[in-house]
């Protein structure tokens, strides 16, 4: 989807974006608040269903616990120090805890 760069602690990092094509096919209430299941650090509002990106060798890259609806997974990134060589492919798993069921994506490529 695209990448663009941003510094943090004196460093340059490149952020790439990603998309899930099929987003609309997750029903909202995998994305709802629940207060009832485990904090995200000191988000006490994480969402039911958290999301990681990993490179095709299953290294985790990043992780979202606040998607709040599906229409936001077009939004997800993780980001590498700039002139690192990105993975050729990353996948995403959707981990929703309150049925204990990871939805596992297909390998997307990087160069895209």
């Amino acid at each position: 989807m695209g990448t663009d760069a941003f510094q943090q602690g004196g460093k340059t990092f490149i952020k790439y974006h990603y998309d899930v094509f099929n987003k609309d096919q997750y029903p909202a209430e995998m994305f709802a608040a629940a207060p009832n299941l485990p904090p995200c650090g000191a988000n006490k509002k994480s969402s039911r269903t958290w999301i990681d990106i990993f490179d095709s060798r299953g290294k985790r890259l990043f992780g979202f616990c606040a998607i709040t609806k599906p229409a936001d997974l077009n939004q997800l990134w993780f980001a590498l120090e700039d002139g690192v060589v990105p993975p050729s492919y990353v996948y995403i798993e959707l981990n929703d805890r309150q049925t204990n069921t990871k939805y596992k994506s297909n390998l997307a490529d990087t160069s895209e």
